[in-house]
């Protein structure tokens, strides 16, 4: 190796080379339903009408989450272009950022070990679950980042750091609390807690930067929606109970309902083969051998969260992303007692699935000919993972370190950048597949019918919205998807998007609609009271699950 490994400039090329892979080809599909695409077009609606506080969602208010992640949005199509690039590149920058604060944690937690704290760092950026939260745009991206800033903050001051690292972790929390509300205090205080419970630790005095932090975070934290609620007093009940209560509570509320042990499943799955690792170990290792720390690590970091998030009636992967840190760093300790024999077993079995992985990503476009995968694959596609296939071999069989920790490192760093490569023209060529509109937007400039009302049948769909740069007007025919919050809303002006088909003093507006020559678009077919609509159209095309009527 050209340098230890001891060297933080490893840390900076990792952060380089995954930065590289994440932004080859980024915005080379559009924004997918219905996350993403909401927070694009939120942040679309919010740059275009530059209210900065009162977020809309095709022209109606949207309060369901605080306005940090939509700031972003908009900063970020009008820092780097309203496209799907703008879109994503800060999320991406904030996963990066994440790595570097894990290998902080890494440094804190391993007493300065720069070789295992680089270990966590690696082994972080390369999860399944980080990388999905980088390549589709939630809050879940920037509500990690703020948490592990946060808990790097606190920790950082507690292992004899200044001041100024409690203000990091105060003005983190508030941050959190802007971006997602009180779920924002979860990786902070289980790692305060973990750091002090049964450890002894000596506590720090309390001093006036603990109030100044304090009031950083009202500050920060509070103030939107303390604007909100005097502005209208309704408000806090929306907030306290609607979206805090209701979400933790009711299974109803926002349709996530998952059963109690979907996270036991899904946390493991989008971990491997790390998950594995640490499962093995830890199960083979006497829990008397293992430190207090680490222990505490294992349950505050993990084991609580996850039982946390598991009771919660709302369930969506990313939501337990705040524990993978803990998971990372345990997985470099308990691989770190290993010997080299026993290590090398380890890499042996980890690079066979990194090249198993890789090898059917080669065949994917012989499968999705002969399976019924629903998806297009072409064959140039196989053009990535088969170019990671002979990088790996070649790595592994001209490569002479003896240490198997580097080797490991190096093939996980590759693997992950092929694969990230590989998975962007899948995703372009099937966009309508994983539920994007940017062929539909595409058909509908090809024909030049911009300057027509688009109606779009009986679905919420942003995504047409954010590519089309206007709001299309939604038909509800009964998806509960479309029955939007107005309670907030200051005139009638929002009817104007979206009309209630079985409103019968609603048909005079959908009548004027139709004699403008609109755009109609169905996933399906419509229903057979409403197939009266299709008189106005003289064309149509199918595009996928589509029809386009004009």
């Amino acid at each position: 190796m050209p340098f230890p490994m001891t060297s933080r400039r490893w840390l900076w090329i990792f952060v380089l080379v995954l930065g590289v892979a994440f932004g080859t080809q980024l915005g080379s599909w559009g924004p997918l339903e219905s996350s993403e695409a909401r927070y694009a077009e939120i942040g679309r609606e919010m740059l275009t009408g530059q209210d900065w506080l009162h977020p809309q969602l095709l022209g109606i208010y949207h309060f369901h989450k605080p306005p940090l992640t939509y700031w972003l949005t908009a900063a970020g199509l009008g820092l780097f272009g309203t496209d799907t690039w703008g879109v994503r590149v800060l999320p991406v920058l904030a996963v990066l950022l994440q790595v570097v604060l894990v290998y902080g944690l890494g440094l804190l937690l391993f007493q300065q070990d720069r070789a295992r704290a680089l270990a966590a760092a690696v082994i972080y950026g390369t999860l399944p679950v980080v990388l999905i939260s980088a390549l589709n745009v939630t809050t879940d991206a920037y509500l990690a980042t703020l948490e592990l800033a946060a808990t790097y903050g606190i920790l950082r001051y507690y292992h004899g750091g200044g001041a100024r690292w409690l203000y990091l972790f105060w003005v983190g929390l508030g941050l959190a609390f802007l971006t997602k509300g009180p779920v924002g205090f979860v990786l902070p205080l289980m790692a305060v807690i973990g750091y002090y419970f049964q450890q002894k630790q000596t506590r720090r005095p309390f001093t006036v930067h603990h109030w100044l932090g304090f009031g950083l975070f009202v500050l920060v934290g509070l103030s939107w929606y303390l604007y909100l609620m005097a502005e209208n007093p309704a408000f806090v009940r929306y907030f306290l109970v609607e979206h805090t209560v209701e979400r933790f509570a009711n299974a109803a509320t926002f349709n996530r309902s998952k059963p109690w042990w979907f996270y036991l499943v899904l946390a493991p799955a989008t971990s491997l083969p790390w998950a594995v690792a640490l499962v093995v170990r830890a199960v083979r290792t006497p829990w008397s051998s293992v430190p207090r720390e680490w222990r505490n690590v294992l349950i505050f970091w993990v084991l609580v969260p996850l039982l946390f998030f598991s009771l919660s009636k709302s369930k969506l992967l990313l939501y337990v992303l705040p524990i993978f840190p803990g998971i990372v760093l345990l997985t470099v300790y308990y691989l770190g007692r290993c010997t080299e024999a026993v290590l090398l077993r380890w890499y042996v079995g980890i690079v066979a699935f990194f090249g198993l992985l890789l090898g059917a990503l080669c065949l994917l476009p012989i499968f999705a000919t002969v399976l019924p995968l629903g998806l297009e694959v072409k064959p140039l596609t196989a053009i990535w993972p088969a170019a990671g296939v002979i990088t790996l071999v070649l790595t592994l069989t001209l490569w002479n370190q003896v240490r198997i920790a580097p080797r490991l490192l190096v093939a996980t760093t590759l693997f992950t950048a092929f694969l990230l490569l590989s998975a962007k023209p899948i995703m372009r060529q099937n966009e309508l597949t994983f539920n994007g509109s940017r062929p539909l937007a595409e058909f509908i400039k090809s024909k030049q019918l911009t300057n027509r009302p688009v109606l779009v049948y009986n679905e919420l769909l942003p995504s047409l919205a954010f590519e089309l740069g206007q709001v299309p007007v939604s038909l509800n025919d009964g998806n509960t998807s479309l029955n939007r919050e107005t309670q907030f809303q200051t005139n009638d002006a929002w009817r104007r998007q979206l009309i209630y088909l079985q409103d019968p003093q609603q048909e005079p507006t959908l009548g004027a609609l139709l004699l403008q020559h609109p755009v109609l678009l169905a996933k399906g077919e419509l229903k057979p009271e409403r197939r009266w609509m299709l008189r106005y159209f003289r064309q149509q095309r199918q595009l996928g699950k589509w029809t386009i009527w004009w």
